[in-house]
């Protein structure tokens, strides 16, 4: 039996997959934008595909439309077992929800630093750091467009306060945490280079590694180890994401995708073993991350070999992703970041107080927020 899968558009997203169904894997895959990826209705993909690979805000909206099927379903409890005590960071558990697991942590991401070694001696460690480079070179970027200016907020607001907890939907940022986030945000707002503004993190990361020297950090964006490769013309570094104080644990929002399969899947013995593969120790630390992923497995992370053909990406970055947190989750946090997310890049370029522009997210957050509804039995 053959299957129709969906991915993303980038060698990150497509490259590994796409591989292994030349090499007789049982799912055709095709591709949409990263846009699409990040906003596009979760329904809808199921009822076209039979595996979609998301990332984990989407669960809500897909378990309220009943779109997925729950993998204990599909794997017994020791694989799905084996598959979590593999995983980086907390990528398994941000595919749990309502008791039940939704998603494989087919690959692992977060926010992290990203720095060109060219122009820069090292990369900061504390946002103040980050702050006064930006004053003193005018070439520190935000990462703010689409859904990022509502995820980087984030990062700062669990920098700030490491056990902030806000995966269920059930509760806000408190008000002095997002005063202070906000205010860490502007400052920096005010000097990032506009030839960036409007560019998502694939955009940023092109533009610092394509010879552009008006960007030589950007203190919060999605790593993606592509930009790492020694072979590019202006191979970047990356670095934990910035800390509130030495010492303390970088802030930072999971990102990462994960392989879960609709409703209309029929899955087969062949189906089963290939996921199996693909999440086992040999596609993860063999066969992805030389078909240009990003694996999801704290051996891969740790492994000498995969970070010495990255420039140590992975090692350089591991705590950040360790400490991650899981992100809004509920039914409506999607279109929740998408309004947050605007609402704070117009509060920034209109200077609007950062104690006026929390109250209106905290406003819009009671209005637009919907409980997790529970999956039909």
């Amino acid at each position: 039996m053959s299957y129709l899968g969906l991915t993303w558009d980038h060698p990150r997203g497509r490259h590994a997959l796409e591989a292994a169904a030349r090499q007789g894997g049982p799912v055709r895959w095709e591709v949409q934008p990263l846009e699409g990826f990040e906003s596009a209705p979760i329904a809808e993909n199921c009822a076209r595909y039979d595996l979609v690979v998301l990332d984990h805000p989407h669960l809500g909206e897909a378990l309220a439309a009943d779109c997925l099927r729950p993998l204990d379903e599909i794997f017994s409890p020791d694989e799905l077992r084996a598959i979590a005590d593999r995983a980086i960071g907390p990528s398994m558990e941000s595919y749990v929800m309502a008791g039940r697991v939704w998603a494989l942590p087919l690959d692992a991401a977060t926010q992290v630093m990203a720095w060109r070694p060219d122009l820069l001696e090292q990369a900061p460690v504390t946002w103040d750091e980050v702050a006064t480079l930006s004053r003193r070179t005018g070439r520190v970027a935000l990462s703010l467009a689409g859904p990022h200016a509502w995820l980087s907020f984030l990062s700062v607001c669990h920098a700030i306060r490491p056990d902030l907890d806000l995966r269920e939907g059930d509760t806000s940022v408190p008000r002095a945490v997002a005063i202070r986030a906000l205010t860490i945000l502007a400052d920096l707002a005010q000097r990032s280079p506009a030839s960036v503004l409007g560019k998502n993190p694939i955009g940023i990361l092109e533009h610092m590694s394509g010879g552009h020297d008006d960007v030589a950090l950007c203190p919060l964006v999605y790593g993606y180890v592509n930009y790492a490769a020694p072979s590019r013309s202006v191979p970047l570094r990356f670095a934990n994401a910035p800390r509130i104080a030495a010492g303390q644990p970088p802030g930072s929002i999971l990102g990462g995708t994960g392989i879960a399969v609709s409703r209309r899947a029929q899955v087969d013995e062949a189906l089963r073993a290939h996921l199996l593969w693909l999440l086992g120790p040999e596609a993860q630390q063999g066969f992805i991350p030389a078909h240009d992923g990003q694996p999801g497995t704290r051996a891969a992370w740790h492994d000498p070999a995969v970070n010495a053909a990255c420039g140590n990406f992975f090692s350089d970055t591991a705590e950040t992703l360790e400490a991650a947190s899981i992100r809004p989750r509920h039914d409506g946090g999607i279109a929740y970041q998408t309004a947050a997310s605007a609402a704070i890049r117009a509060g920034f370029a209109a200077g609007t107080d950062p104690a006026n522009l929390a109250d209106e997210l905290e406003a819009m957050f009671q209005t637009l927020r919907h409980p997790i509804k529970e999956p039909q039995p």
